[in-house]
């Protein structure tokens, strides 16, 4: 996993697209938040944030 992100800040350093990593990061919340909400005790909570 760790290879995957030097990779990935290695693209997006070079290539200049380091905008993109608010991106990735908030896409990547939001799957955790999906995931999350999967467990029938942690949904209650998570439905009331939105």
């Amino acid at each position: 996993m760790s290879e995957f992100l030097s990779d990935l800040w290695e693209f997006l350093k070079v290539r200049k697209k380091i905008w993109l990593l608010p991106i990735i990061v908030i896409l990547a919340l939001l799957g955790g938040i999906v995931v999350a909400t999967q467990q029938s005790s942690l949904a209650s909570f998570i439905y009331t944030l939105f």
